[in-house]
């Protein structure tokens, strides 16, 4: 029997393979996303809460595809995430808004009230997503899996800031190491752990002190968004600061801890490459037994 091969933070043995590649090939299930529930069904591939981790598997499942495992049948249609550019040009509209406003604020008092709404409609993940393709240096790309985004507003300047949390790191050393996890705890409690994947002050707006305030409210609201959203609260958040493009005083201002560095690999890298900028790690505990909870191997 070959090694199993990794995806999405899934071994595959060359049984659950051949179980896969026959769903690919049963006229039952003729679309990507069918096939996809077909493969969480029979591999008892689910959430804490019990629900498929279709999405989980559907990222798999392309993947599997691109390294000639499994044949997939043609997608039927073009989603709308792929009329999205990764990268697209400032939106006017947006600098005449905060023009209008009258003179920039200094503080959070002359910003006035802000509100962090969580994305929930077509229009609202519109704007996140046309803001995080303008304005941050990653670009936008759809997360996989669980997530969740919000956007912040104010009454006088409309919206100020973005954010973007998903699925954790699989591997990272120095968190690992800080948590105390062997692998094997590590995968059994690794959802527990929400990656904050964008975040974006909407530019030109400086505000002393705002990017703090915004990780704050978030790291309040987030545990109970989540649970509602798929029925668990997560006990820690992490974040990858690009060391030479960012200080990462934003997250030490929000108390969050500096736990060490990346070694250069993407999140999911499985050939051990080194693809990406070194990165600092930051992590922010959301339960105070958060560690205990991580290393509980039950």
């Amino acid at each position: 029997m070959s090694t199993p091969v990794r995806y999405h933070g899934r071994d595959f043995t060359d049984a659950d393979l051949q179980v896969i590649r026959a769903l690919c090939a049963d006229a039952a299930y003729p679309t990507r996303a069918a096939i996809a529930r077909a493969v969480c069904d029979a591999l008892d591939w689910r959430r804490p809460d019990g629900r498929r981790k279709d999405m989980a598997a559907r990222v798999a499942l392309l993947r599997m595809a691109d390294d000639g495992l499994v044949v997939l049948p043609e997608p039927r249609h073009v989603t709308a995430n792929g009329r999205i550019p990764r990268y697209a040009e400032p939106d006017p509209q947006l600098a005449l808004d905060l023009e209008a406003a009258g003179p920039a604020p200094t503080s959070l008092d002359e910003l006035g009230g802000v509100e962090l709404a969580k994305v929930d409609t077509p229009a609202a993940s519109k704007r996140w997503r046309t803001l995080i393709a303008a304005h941050h240096y990653l670009g936008y790309t759809p997360f996989a899996g669980a997530q969740l985004r919000y956007l912040a507003h104010t009454p006088r300047h409309g919206t100020i800031a973005a954010l973007g949390f998903a699925a954790s790191a699989w591997k990272c050393a120095a968190r690992d190491t800080h948590i105390g996890w062997n692998p094997a705890t590590r995968q059994a409690r690794l959802h527990q752990v929400v990656g904050n994947a964008r975040f974006l002050i909407v530019p030109p707006l400086r505000v002393p002190n705002l990017a703090s305030h915004l990780l704050a409210r978030v790291a309040r609201q987030l545990p109970a968004d989540w649970q509602h959203a798929y029925g668990y609260q997560p006990v820690l958040l992490e974040t990858f600061v690009e060391t030479g493009r960012f200080t990462g005083a934003t997250y030490r201002a929000a108390n969050w801890t500096h736990v060490g560095q990346t070694k250069g690999r993407g999140k999911l890298d499985r050939n051990h490459h080194h693809a990406v900028p070194v990165k600092d790690v930051y992590l922010y505990p959301l339960h105070r037994n958060w560690r205990r909870i991580l290393t509980d191997p039950a």
